[in-house]
């Protein structure tokens, strides 16, 4: 029998311009895939419920796909090195191909990988998650950027991110069958709740899903991206980040098709060069990551360690909940809660509110959108809380404080999105309804609101939220 070569599957759940899948393919071997779900050393990897939800869902149909070709996808779980290396030997595996990851615990899983096989099964590692390697962008004083403006200007004079391999792989597949484990066994769905009927509701996990997303926004949003993507009442946003996320679509592809949609006529250069620039927050945020790894835990601006966070229990509950009294940030949040996404401009603005609002540590924000985020990346999850909160790279000056009543009639001028997710005040006339306390009594009473009962009244006020935060954020300055 012939030996397999080895693909490690690491988030990269695509067959299209995956350079580790086509590097095992040409090598002749016959290809084995191998998805390793951590035993300890990788935490982060799984994600949170809703990633765990969503990995479930895309193994599954990454699985359907290979078996096209009979290529089996075998499922283990441990750490990587022991799995890898048992396998290696059991089916005498000559190299492991993988794409190359790069948050900190990726990076210690490589060496540990790396050291385990040595020279009978060397480990090789191929790009693709990302538009460029970190360690090929540097500032002029030859240091990794802290400021997107001129990071982005690199990434533009860098040129195309890569060659694009549109065709699939020549696959054939392993005939040997090495124990696998099943998937359902791994416990990745919930049960008792499930509570995941928005989340099948609302997204297709998978590679045929990613396309047909890609082709809807194509067709929909494309064009009016750069006029649209800050209304969470439209669907102007592509919705494709966890589909990025978990790489059922390449990054180097995706760029590739929005610059061949421009040219083809099928989006203004405004919307192109706007949808790309959103595609430089996501490469900024892993290369901040990879150069400031303590970033998950630490602020990057060193004098938020003494920042004066208050700790309210009952607070950031309210928050989860989507019961803080501000209509936009509580439809954002109930939002999440049910699709497992939030718009990213309601993002800012539910983040701004329990960072300085409540002035509660961003780390409370960051571990729930971990938890509840199909799309909960690890860079673009910390570098996102870090700039909100002022502690991060390019940060938003702390002094600017969202308010949610003049954003929520900002980018809900006619009050959709709020009637959506917040149905209890969907009666209001909109005048009122970004701020149904300050309604008279009697419009409240036509709309059948009565706040403390039907809606919460607002855990603050912001006038004096936004004075309390500033006070805090002096003390640094002293």
């Amino acid at each position: 029998m012939t030996a397999p070569a080895i693909w490690w599957l690491r988030n990269d759940f695509r067959l299209t311009d995956n350079s580790a899948l086509h590097a095992a393919a040409a090598t002749g071997a016959p290809v084995l895939a191998v998805f390793v779900l951590p035993g300890g050393e990788a935490d982060d990897q799984a994600g949170g419920a809703a990633s765990r939800w969503w990995l479930h869902h895309s193994l599954a149909a990454l699985s359907d796909r290979l078996a096209k070709w009979s290529v089996p996808l075998l499922l283990r779980r441990g750490p990587a090195a022991d799995v890898l290396a048992d396998i290696a030997r059991d089916t005498g595996t000559a190299t492991v191909f993988a794409a190359r990851r790069y948050e900190p615990w990726a990076r210690r899983q490589q060496r540990a990988v790396r050291a385990r096989l040595a020279e009978e099964a060397p480990l090789q590692l191929y790009g693709g998650r990302l538009m460029f390697e970190p360690a090929a962008l540097r500032n002029r004083s030859d240091q990794p950027f802290q400021v997107f403006t001129p990071f982005w200007k690199a990434c533009l004079a860098a040129g195309d991110p890569g060659p694009v391999r549109e065709s699939l792989p020549d696959l054939r597949g392993f005939s040997g069958r090495p124990g696998s484990e099943r998937l359902e066994d791994w416990l990745l769905l919930p049960r008792q709740p499930d509570w995941a009927g928005g989340l099948r509701e609302h997204w297709q996990p998978g590679e045929t899903g990613a396309l047909e997303r890609w082709q809807e926004f194509l067709a929909e949003g494309l064009d009016g991206y750069h006029l649209n993507r800050d209304r969470p009442d439209l669907a102007g946003t592509s919705r494709l980040s966890p589909h990025l996320h978990f790489g059922e679509i390449g990054i180097r592809w995706l760029w590739a098709a929005v610059c061949a949609a421009e040219r083809d006529g099928l989006c203004s250069a405004a919307a192109a060069d706007c949808f790309r620039r959103e595609l430089g927050w996501r490469e900024f945020s892993a290369h901040l990551l990879y150069h400031w790894p303590e970033l998950t835990t630490q602020p990057l601006r060193r004098e938020f360690m003494e920042f004066p966070w208050r700790e309210d229990a009952d607070a950031l509950a309210a928050w989860q909940r989507g019961a803080t009294g501000y209509p936009l940030v509580d439809a954002g949040m109930r939002e999440l809660w049910h699709t497992g996404w939030m718009h990213n401009r309601v993002r800012m603005v539910a983040a701004s509110f329990l960072v300085k609002h409540l002035l509660l540590h961003w780390q409370h924000g960051e571990a729930w959108f971990r938890d509840t985020l199909v799309d909960a990346d690890l860079a673009n999850n910390v570098a996102g809380w870090q700039w909100v909160a002022g502690s991060g790279a390019d940060a938003a000056p702390f002094f600017r404080i969202f308010n949610p009543v003049l954003q929520g009639q900002k980018f809900d001028p006619d009050g959709h999105y709020v009637r959506r997710w917040v149905p209890e005040l969907a009666r209001l006339p909109d005048r009122w309804l970004q701020e149904p306390w300050s309604a008279p009594a009697e419009v409240l009473a036509a709309a059948g609101v009565l706040l403390g009962r039907d809606y919460p009244a607002p855990l603050v006020e912001h006038p004096a939220a936004r004075e309390r935060a500033l006070a805090a954020f002096e003390t640094l300055r002293r």
